[in-house]
């Protein structure tokens, strides 16, 4: 890996973080607040929240088995992507380089940020290799998006290949977890002393049922996280979330139950789908969703949206032709589902 000092913006790594009211004490209880220019009156939501959700990550990193400070927390895992862009990249010069099909933020983010962004096609049963990610790599490549379980195709990614790409690249790895909980495969949040160039992001918006509080993690090393510290909002995570947030952590078994049922619907939902006169393919899922291959994409979607039934159609995407991408609902949710299909005339 190169030098983090070299693959920062010049501009961010010099940058004189803005300093909020409740970053300029410590080691103080205090009981009174004249500093903020805050209403004294509608507590608590009258205070700003704890810029760096200090209580929030010891929760998160006691459950996940890392240090506090290899935790930042965003609005969504959006932000933290956004943040690796405007963090390493600069406009018009640097570049990164993605596997595809995969998530569409990735790429919105790069457009956002005037960053080329170079895209490399996984292979017929949605795989890829370090050497053939290496050839869409130069100087001027700061960062490897890979989301494993992939979006959309649901697949895990081959952790040697990972790994390899890790080793040899010289820039930033972001590794997506997003579905992670509903995975066999090993976190790489393990790894991330052992490769300073790894970037894990991981979400409340999936397994933790919590996409409306919009609260995303990446973890790194301690200096890359300094480095988003450095330029995000100073109260990026609202007061409301971060509570929220905090009473779901207490109840980890809750998340557990869910993903259990979730598992088992999917392996049900699965079965039933390949029996059905417009499933053509159906292929293997290690997240929340799976992706099927049917007659015609469009014409299924239109009827289940006649259905009152929402699902999201992925044939204009990369190697995704006559592809809808199903999540797992509530039992109740997939037999509707089911029961649609089966009455669907082509």
């Amino acid at each position: 890996m190169k030098e983090l000092k070299e693959l920062a913006r010049p501009n961010v790594w010099a940058l004189q973080p803005y300093s909020s009211a409740r970053d300029e004490y410590s080691g103080v209880e205090a009981s009174v607040f004249l500093d903020a220019n805050e209403n004294p009156f509608h507590a608590p939501y009258n205070r700003y929240p704890d810029p760096l959700q200090k209580e929030l990550k010891e929760l998160i990193a006691s459950l996940k088995g890392v240090r506090r400070k290899q935790i930042f927390l965003g609005n969504g895992s959006d932000e933290a992507i956004d943040l690796v862009f405007r963090t390493f990249c600069k406009p018009g010069v640097d570049n990164v380089v993605a596997i595809d099909p995969t998530y569409g933020m990735y790429q919105v983010c790069a457009d956002v940020n005037d960053v080329e962004y170079r895209k490399v096609l996984l292979d017929a049963n949605y795989h890829f290799t370090a050497d053939k990610v290496m050839l869409s790599v130069d100087e001027n490549t700061k960062a490897i998006f890979l989301c494993s379980p992939n979006n959309p195709t649901g697949n895990n990614l081959g952790r040697q290949e990972i790994e390899k790409l890790l080793e040899t690249f010289e820039g930033l790895v972001v590794v997506d977890e997003a579905y992670i909980d509903f995975s066999d495969a090993r976190s790489f949040l393990l790894d991330l002393d052992k490769y300073p160039n790894l970037i894990v992001l991981q979400t409340f918006s999936k397994a933790w049922g919590c996409a409306a509080i919009r609260l995303g993690m990446a973890f790194a090393s301690e200096a890359i996280i300094d480095l988003f510290n450095k330029i995000k909002y100073p109260y990026n995570v609202n007061e409301l979330t971060q509570r929220q947030a905090i009473e779901l952590l207490k109840s980890p078994e809750k998340v557990k139950e869910w993903v259990e049922i979730l598992l088992k619907e999917r392996e049900r939902v699965m079965s039933e789908f390949v029996k059905l006169n417009c499933c053509r393919r159906v292929f293997p899922s290690d997240a929340n969703f799976f992706l099927t291959k049917v007659k015609d994409a469009k014409l299924a979607y239109a009827y289940l949206v006649s259905q009152g039934i929402i699902v999201r159609n992925r044939t204009n995407i990369a190697l995704c032709g006559d592809c809808l991408r199903i999540t797992i609902g509530t039992p109740e949710e997939n037999d509707k589902l089911l029961e649609a299909l089966k009455s669907y005339i082509e």
